[in-house]
């Protein structure tokens, strides 16, 4: 099978790590997962963005570079979480657009971003999980991170806009799009078969 390197994309709650999961079990898929509760900025980043964006960013970067290794380097079939181009093109140039990271910050973080780029492979498929900032806050709240719990509605309404300009635009694989507002294959059957064979048919296992 050509489809070895699977990446899912989405913005926050959009079930990126539940789907992550899910296709380790059901597809043995090695998983790899985005580093989320060993951020020691994050906790910081939601009560003052602006202090602490550009520290939390940086952070992303350096974890998904080697997050991007791993994926090159291990053998078998990988998922992985979220990857680097999201966090430079969608998270990090929000911050800067709201004027949370300052110019030469904003600089600097590009220029290490486009070295990383050149060193690394994309995905061999990409998958986006797209949801309406009105399901994001519904799973945001269901999922109970006390740190997510504020974020401003106005702030995922503009990274969803962001996703879906990059999305576009993304040209460095193949590409697809799952529908995850009403998507409950957690717990609906009919909603978990209607997944594994969206799946199947983009892995060309069907």
């Amino acid at each position: 099978m050509s489809t070895r390197y699977i990446a899912i994309a989405g913005n926050i709650g959009a079930g990126k790590s539940s789907l992550v999961s899910f296709l380790g079990r059901r597809f043995h898929l090695h998983p790899l997962y985005e580093p989320v509760d060993d951020n020691p900025y994050l906790e910081g980043f939601y009560e003052d963005m602006k202090a602490w964006a550009f520290h939390s960013q940086i952070f992303y970067l350096a974890r998904k570079f080697a997050l991007h290794g791993e994926a090159e380097q291990t053998m078998g079939r990988i998922v992985l979480d979220r990857t680097i181009y999201e966090d430079a093109e969608i998270f990090a140039a929000s911050l800067k657009a709201r004027r949370y990271i300052s110019r030469d910050d904003w600089n600097t973080y590009r220029d290490l971003y486009e070295v990383i780029k050149e060193h690394i492979e994309p995905p061999d498929l990409m998958i986006y999980l797209k949801c309406s900032v009105r399901g994001i806050k519904r799973r945001i709240k269901k999922r109970g991170r006390e740190m997510e719990q504020d974020i401003p509605t106005s702030y995922l309404r503009q990274l969803n806009q962001r996703y879906d300009n990059w999305f576009d635009s993304y040209d460095l694989g193949p590409k697809a799009i799952i529908e995850t507002d009403k998507l409950d294959y957690l717990h609906d059957l009919i909603d978990r078969v209607d997944l594994i064979e969206q799946i199947e048919q983009l892995l060309g296992e069907s």
